[in-house]
C-alpha cells in the first residue's frame, strides 16, 4: 500500500510541498480587538477560518509570506484559549475551573504545564517514526489500566514548560531528524493554551500530530483547527456505560463519534483502538463497525499491547492479558467490516 494515498497532506508537508498548518496560521493577518468580550473574539475567528480554508487550498510550498507575531489567527487562537482558562472547558467535562486562579478541575492541572519526557520515537506507526513525542503530565481520563498512570495521574510530573525552551527543542529535534511534533501525555488537551504558546515561537515546516483520547470539548476541537495536521486518535470504548466504568468518562460515545468526524472534515486521521481483555463485543465491534461506515479509509491501528497496569486487577475482565482467541477474534472483526488500512498490526489479515 502506497502510505502516501493515506495521509496525503501529511506527506506533503514531509517533502515541503506544503506548509504545515500552524504555519499559514502563523502568517494569516486577523484584525480583532484583544479586549474584545470573548464571543466577539469567536465571531472573528470563525470568518478567519474561512480565510484559513482559501490560504490551505492555494498554499506554495514556500514560507507563505512573513510570519505575523501579534495579530495572527495563531494569536487569536491563543488569546481564546488563555480566556478559556478563566472558566475551563478544554474537554468535554467542562469543569469550569478557574486556572488561573490556581483552581484545578478533573485533570488536576492549573494554568501552568508539565511535561515528563521528550525524545525521538520509534514506536509509533510507521508513517510517524522517528517522532518528536512530548508527553504531557495530567489527563482528562482515569483509566483503571493506564500504562502511563505515573504522569497521567499527576499533573505536576516532570518539568514546568518554558514555551521558549521547548520551541527551541522542537527545532533541535527537527534538525536530529524528527518528522513530526507528536503531544501526547496524559493528554495533551488540558495543555492547549500552552501548546499554542509554544507553536506561536516555532517557525519550522514540521506536522504537529496530535495523540489524544479524543475527548475534547466542540470549542477546542474549533481552535485545533488549522492547527493539527494528523489526528493520532484513540478509540476506546463502544459504548458510554463502559467509558464511565473504565475511564470515567461521561457522554463518551457522543463526544467521541463528533471529534472524529469533525477532525476527519478538518484533517488527517490515525486512528487507534487498543483492544481490551473481555470487551470485544461491547467496544471493539461497535468501534470498527462505526470506522468502516464513516471512514472506511482510515488508517487503523489496532493494537494488542494491553497488560494489566495501575489499578487494572480491581476489575475481574481486565486484570489479565489478552488471550490468543481475543486477539483473533478481534482480526476477525476487522475483516468482517472491511477495514484494510491496517497499521503496526503485528498479525496478519490473513493469518
Amino acid at each position: 500500500m502506497n502510505r502516501d494515498s493515506v495521509l496525503p497532506g501529511y506527506f506533503a508537508i514531509l517533502r515541503g510541498r506544503s506548509p504545515s498548518r500552524y504555519r499559514i496560521a502563523s502568517r494569516l493577518h486577523v484584525d480583532y480587538d484583544a479586549a474584545a468580550p470573548q464571543e466577539e473574539l469567536w465571531k472573528v475567528h470563525d470568518g478567519a477560518m474561512q480565510e484559513f480554508r482559501d490560504a490551505l487550498d492555494s498554499s506554495p510550498p514556500d514560507d507563505h509570506g512573513k510570519k505575523d507575531k501579534s495579530t495572527s489567527l495563531l494569536c487569536l487562537k491563543e488569546l481564546i484559549a488563555m480566556r478559556m482558562l478563566n472558566s475551563c472547558g478544554f474537554c468535554e467535562r467542562k469543569c469550569r475551573a478557574d486556572r488561573l486562579e490556581h483552581e484545578v478541575g478533573s485533570c488536576g492541572v492549573n494554568a501552568v504545564s508539565h511535561y515528563s519526557s521528550e525524545f525521538l520515537h520509534i514506536g509509533e506507526e510507521p508513517e510517524l517514526v522517528p517522532s518528536h513525542t512530548i508527553f504531557f503530565s495530567g489527563c482528562t481520563f482515569k483509566c483503571v489500566y493506564c500504562q502511563n498512570w505515573d504522569i497521567s495521574t499527576n499533573p505536576n510530573a516532570g518539568i514546568s514548560v518554558m514555551p521558549a525552551e521547548l520551541s527551541e527543542c522542537i527545532v533541535r529535534r527537527h534538525l536530529e531528524g524528527a518528522r513530526n511534533v507528536n503531544l501526547v501525555g496524559g493528554d495533551p488537551t488540558p495543555h492547549l493554551h500552552t501548546i499554542l504558546k509554544v507553536l506561536g515561537l516555532c517557525d519550522i515546516n514540521t506536522p504537529i500530530v496530535w495523540n489524544s483520547n479524543m475527548y475534547m470539548s466542540g470549542e477546542t476541537m474549533k481552535l485545533l483547527d488549522g492547527i493539527v495536521d494528523v489526528y493520532l486518535g484513540d478509540f476506546k470504548y463502544g459504548n458510554d456505560k463502559c467509558a464511565s466504568r473504565c475511564s470515567a468518562a461521561d457522554r463518551y460515545w457522543g463526544t467521541i463519534t463528533r471529534n472524529f468526524i469533525h477532525a476527519h472534515e478538518d484533517s488527517e486521521i490515525l486512528m487507534r483502538h487498543l483492544v481490551l481483555p473481555g470487551h470485544l463485543e461491547c467496544c471493539t465491534e461497535p468501534i470498527v463497525r462505526w470506522a468502516s461506515e464513516h471512514m472506511p479509509d482510515v488508517r487503523f491501528n489496532l493494537m494488542f499491547q494491553y497488560r494489566p497496569c495501575h489499578s487494572a486487577h480491581r476489575y475481574p475482565e481486565l486484570g489479565r492479558s489478552l488471550s490468543r482467541e481475543e486477539i483473533s477474534g478481534s482480526i476477525g472483526i476487522v475483516k468482517k467490516y472491511g477495514l484494510s488500512n491496517l497499521a503496526n498490526t503485528k498479525y496478519s489479515l490473513d493469518s
